[in-house]
């Protein structure tokens, strides 16, 4: 990569970084910018994946005083539930042949803008669910836990839109305040992407210089995402992540 290029991957991580902290769909921005870079396309999403570890930590600092308010023990539950899936999806990445994940990956960004799109309404159901005080359920029952593995495999395999489908699953799996359960799935993306890192250094074919590039914009974007994100209006920013992302796709699709 020239040095412009390099000045493009991190701003990619940085944006990618933000994105963490508000709509939760980094990999939305940074891979297909890989991809523009012309990095192929397993390469480009296992790189992505290590780039951004990074900024997840440092999100997941900033809701320490949250997750303090959760169990231990149920906290740990969650977190291994997604990070077990987390393998399951990593393994598929490197097991199916790439033409697999390249022709999936443009539907699979699709997915994420509806996923993006329809969030305001999983926001505010969610919400709505937790007007009423808090009850009793604090453990995961067997169908939140599947569906939280279901969420880790998807991660693992690619990710952008994981913080939005486990919203929803511990939302509706759990009776907690909106705030923890933010907590509790950026905690639990931290440690699918954590796994899933751990398995690409060793396994997979990575592109170091885009994941150290990813990985100095995105833990500036996630410590500062927070701060960034209460000033912009979510509306305009939601429009331009899923107009961006349709671009993206159909230029893969061509």
């Amino acid at each position: 990569m020239t040095g412009p290029e390099h000045l493009v991957v991190v701003a990619a991580g940085l944006g990618a970084g933000l994105l963490t902290s508000t709509v939760g769909v980094a990999s939305l921005i940074s891979f297909p910018v890989l991809i523009a870079l012309g990095i192929p396309p397993v390469v480009a999403n296992a790189s992505n994946t290590v780039g951004l570890l990074p900024g997840a930590l440092s999100g997941s600092i900033g809701y320490r005083r949250e997750l303090r308010e959760v169990p231990r023990p149920h906290t740990i539950a969650v977190v291994l539930t997604c990070a077990i899936g987390a393998i399951g999806g990593a393994a598929l990445l490197l097991a199916l042949p790439a033409d697999v994940f390249a022709a999936a990956a443009p539907w699979l960004i699709l997915f994420t803008c509806l996923i993006v799109g329809v969030q305001p309404w999983i926001s505010t159901w969610l919400r709505s669910r937790h007007e009423q005080p808090a009850g009793e359920r604090t453990r995961m029952s067997p169908a939140t836990t599947f569906f939280a593995a279901l969420t880790g495999v998807y991660g693992g395999y690619f990710g952008a839109g994981a913080g939005v489908m486990m919203m929803a699953v511990l939302g509706l799996g759990l009776d907690l305040e909106l705030r923890i359960v933010n907590a509790l799935k950026t905690l639990a993306l931290l440690a699918a992407n954590l796994v899933a890192s751990v398995i690409f250094v060793f396994v997979a074919d990575l592109n170091l210089t885009a994941a150290a590039l990813l990985a100095a914009g995105s833990v500036v974007g996630g410590y500062v995402g927070s701060h960034i994100g209460r000033r912009l209006p979510s509306g305009l920013l939601r429009a331009l992540i899923v107009l961006a992302g349709i671009i993206a796709a159909v230029l893969m699709l061509r």
